[in-house]
């Protein structure tokens, strides 16, 4: 299954990920910064299994990222 890859240490809160797919992202009111809804986090790095009908729009988003913190991996 494909999967997303969040580096949130990295993350500069632009917003672009949750402007551009906000069934995925969220912007957190705590420190600003991009959260990766419904992942699996270890030492700040998420990863969400997605749905394949969700990988073109998820590698906008990566290319988008201006800080390229957001990883698309396709199995």
């Amino acid at each position: 299954m494909p999967n997303i890859i969040h580096y949130r240490t990295k993350c500069i809160g632009c917003g672009i990920c949750y402007e551009m797919m906000p069934e995925l992202w969220r912007m957190s009111k705590k420190d600003g910064k991009a959260t990766l809804l419904k992942s699996v986090a270890k030492k700040q790095i998420s990863n969400l299994v997605i749905d394949p009908s969700l990988v073109e729009m998820a590698k906008k988003v990566a290319e988008a990222c201006p800080v390229n913190i957001i990883k698309v991996n396709e199995y």
